[in-house]
C-alpha cells in the first residue's frame, strides 16, 4: 500500500506540482489548501505532512502542534523564509525538517524518504509485545488478544515497565521510582490495587492466560 502524504499548501500551482511529483514517485497524496482543512484531513492513514508556513487563517506555526497532537507523524515545513532563528523556532514547535522554497524536487523526495524511514524505525521501537499483548507507546494504546484496553496513566506505565523488563523481576522500589516518579502517594497498597486492576483488565480479554506474577516480598514480573 502506498504511503499517504498530506500536502497543506494554499498555492494551487505548487500544491498541484507536489501532488503530481508524489504520485509519480509511488506516494498517495492528499491535498489541503488551508491549515483548518489540513487538520480535518489529517488522520491515521497519513504517514507524513508537507506544510507550507504561510497559510491563510491559521499560520503554519499555529497548526504544527495541532497536527502532532491529532496524529504524530513527521512534518516537513516548506517556506521561502531563510531566517535561521525562524527555523529553530519551528523545530522547537515540533517540525521535523525544513525545506526552503524554491526547493529541488530530488532533495525534497530524499528528505521525505529519510523522514519516513526514521519514523518507521522509531515506531517499531515504540511497540512492546508479550504473548498476545501489544503496547504502542507512541499513542498510548494497548491491545490484548486483539481487544483494545483502556488503562489509567499509572496502569499503562506499570505494564510498560514489566514488558520492557521481560527477563527480570521489577522490585517495588524500582516500580515506585519509575511509575510513580517518587510520588509520596506510592505505597504497597497503591501498587497492589493497580496490579489487581491491570490483571483484571487483561483477564477480561483472555481468561485462559496469566500475564503477571508476584514475587513475594520483592515485586512483580511477567509470567513465563
Amino acid at each position: 500500500m502506498n504511503q499517504t502524504i498530506l500536502i497543506i499548501e494554499d498555492d494551487v500551482e505548487i500544491n498541484d506540482m507536489l501532488r503530481v511529483l508524489l504520485s509519480q514517485n509511488g506516494y498517495h497524496p492528499v491535498c489541503a489548501y488551508s491549515g483548518t482543512e489540513g487538520i480535518l484531513a489529517h488522520n491515521k492513514d497519513v504517514s507524513l505532512i508537507l506544510l507550507d508556513l504561510m497559510l491563510p487563517g491559521k499560520s503554519g506555526e499555529e497548526i504544527i502542534q495541532q497536527l502532532k497532537e491529532k496524529h504524530h507523524v513527521p512534518v516537513i515545513v516548506t517556506s521561502a523564509i531563510c531566517d535561521v532563528s525562524k527555523k529553530v523556532d519551528l523545530f522547537s514547535l515540533g517540525a521535523d525538517d525544513y525545506v526552503t522554497k524554491p526547493f529541488n524536487n530530488d532533495e525534497l523526495l530524499a528528505r521525505i524518504a529519510a523522514r519516513l524511514r526514521n519514523h518507521a524505525e522509531t515506531s517499531i521501537s515504540q511497540k512492546l509485545c508479550y504473548k498476545d499483548i501489544v503496547v504502542d507507546k507512541s499513542d498510548f494504546s494497548v491491545q490484548c488478544r486483539g481487544i483494545a484496553i483502556e488503562l489509567s496513566r499509572h496502569e499503562f506505565a506499570l505494564l510498560c515497565m514489566l514488558m520492557e523488563n521481560p527477563l527480570r523481576t521489577c522490585t517495588k522500589s524500582m516500580i515506585y521510582d519509575t511509575v510513580w516518579d517518587y510520588e509520596n502517594s506510592a505505597d504497597d497498597n497503591t501498587l497492589n490495587v493497580h496490579i489487581s486492576k491491570l490483571r483484571k483488565k487483561l483477564k477480561e480479554c483472555n481468561p485462559d492466560e496469566e500475564y503477571i506474577e508476584t514475587v513475594w516480598g520483592i515485586g512483580y514480573r511477567l509470567k513465563k
